[in-house]
Formats: structure tokens, C-alpha cells, sequence
């Protein structure tokens, strides 16, 4: 018998997000309720708010902040491997998801250990969409292309020490060309599902973050109070002028 995901209730000072965690993102599920039962979420502001794009909480340094202070770098000192299911979860407008470090410090993707975001996100059009399956398919290209140059990476140290720019030029070109034939066979890995698609033109989201970021779980109730803290008034470094407070989180 299947297992139901699990529910968890984060308490705001503007109100009940009623979440479900995945069950197929097991390491993210279990570290968050593992946070959740210790009280490491109570108190913790969401310190992070655009509008159109998401609200991030999490850092565990916002807890009692002064106003003015920046937030964003505090973490537990430790992170959570990537769990990517996708295309099946994806951000979608209620999406939840692991915020992270950069993928030059973090090509892992691997996430924060207690920051997270909720998807906010817009509509977006057909025509967008297509545009940006356009940039997926040149970041795959690239990062393979990337790839192959690594592996390779002696015999070109040798070609270029020896002064052979010819054989060079051969090398490089059957590189693109390696590169130009896996893009092709993995197409569809930079492709948007019809139900992607759908929502992404109807309910939004932020389509631009897939496969970079872990998604485990959603908003079910509590969408309008993810939209009043979205809407919230913020500084230039998109704090809330007045705190959002999550002031607990209950399992179940």
C-alpha cells in the first residue's frame, strides 16, 4: 500500500501554509520534519521576498534580526544531496524548494541544509516557453561541450604546448561536433511535458529554475497567505519592511 506524503502546517504571522512534503525527495522530506520537530523553524522570518519569482525562509540567523540587518547566509553547516524528480515535480506557483549556493561553489546542487523557498512565479506564454527550451538547449551543449573538454584536457595541454594550432583547430571542431550529436539524443531532457506547459500558461510559475533546484513538496492550503507575504512592501535587498514571522511548524 502506498504511503501518503506528508503534511506539515507552517504557523505565519499572516497566516496557516498547509504543505505536502514528497515522498520521492526522501532526504529533504526527512530533514525538514526533523527540523520542523526540533522548533529550528520557529521564530525565523521569511527574509527573502520578490514578487512574481518567491518567498525564501529558512536562515536561522533571521530569528529576533534588527531591520536592517542582511539576511540569507544563515545555515545549519551541513547540506542536503539534490533529489531532482523531474519533469515530474517541477516549479509550479506553490512549489516548495531547497534554496543552495551557487553552482560554482556547489556544482552538486546539493541544498541548504534549512533555507527553502515557496514558487510565486507568473504566467507565462507559449512563445516564452519556446524561447527558453532554446537557452536549456544551449546550456546542455555548453556543459557537455565543457565535459568533453575536461576529459581531454591532456591531449589538448599537448597540442597547445607543441604548437600544432592545426590539429588543434581538428580537435575542437570534433568536440562541438560530439557535442552538437549528444544534445540531439538528450533533447528532450531540455523539452517542457504538455503538463508542464499547461501550468506554466495557466497557473505560473518559474520555469527557469527546473532541474536546477530541489523541489519536495507543495502548497494544498494556504495559497492566498503566500501571496499576501509575496505582496509584502521590501527594502533594496527584498527583506519586508515589517517581519513575517513563522512562528511554528506542525507535522500533520
Amino acid at each position: 500500500m502506498e504511503i501518503q506524503d506528508p503534511i506539515i502546517v507552517m504557523h505565519t504571522s499572516l497566516g496557516n501554509i498547509r504543505i505536502k512534503l514528497y515522498n520521492d525527495t526522501p532526504l529533504h522530506r526527512d530533514n525538514f520534519i526533523k527540523l520542523a520537530k526540533e522548533g529550528t523553524y520557529n521564530g525565523l522570518l521569511f527574509h527573502r521576498v520578490i514578487k512574481e519569482f518567491m518567498i525564501q525562509g529558512g536562515d536561522v540567523t533571521s530569528k529576533d534580526a534588527p531591520i536592517n540587518k542582511q539576511l540569507g547566509a544563515g545555515d545549519l553547516g551541513y547540506t542536503v544531496p539534490a533529489e531532482f524528480i523531474y519533469p515530474r515535480y517541477f516549479h509550479k506557483k506553490g512549489a516548495l524548494s531547497a534554496a543552495r549556493t551557487g553552482d560554482e561553489v556547489n556544482p552538486e546542487k546539493a541544498s541548504s541544509a534549512s533555507q527553502f523557498f515557496i514558487v510565486t512565479g507568473k504566467v507565462y506564454t507559449d512563445a516564452e516557453l519556446n524561447q527558453m527550451e532554446k537557452q536549456k538547449e544551449a546550456r546542455l551543449k555548453q556543459t557537455i561541450f565543457n565535459r568533453l573538454q575536461t576529459e581531454n584536457k591532456s591531449q589538448i595541454m599537448n597540442l597547445y604546448r607543441n604548437g600544432e594550432k592545426d590539429e588543434l583547430t581538428i580537435l575542437k571542431d570534433t568536440l562541438i561536433g560530439k557535442a552538437e550529436m549528444e544534445t540531439e539524443r538528450r533533447k528532450d531532457e531540455v523539452k517542457f511535458t504538455p503538463e508542464q506547459r499547461e501550468i506554466y500558461k495557466s497557473k505560473g510559475g518559474v520555469p527557469f529554475l527546473d532541474n536546477e533546484y530541489t523541489v519536495y513538496g507543495e502548497v494544498i492550503e494556504g495559497l492566498d497567505i503566500v501571496e499576501k507575504i509575496e505582496n509584502v512592501k521590501t527594502n533594496s535587498s527584498d527583506r519586508p519592511l515589517e517581519n513575517i514571522v513563522i512562528t511554528s511548524v506542525e507535522i500533520g
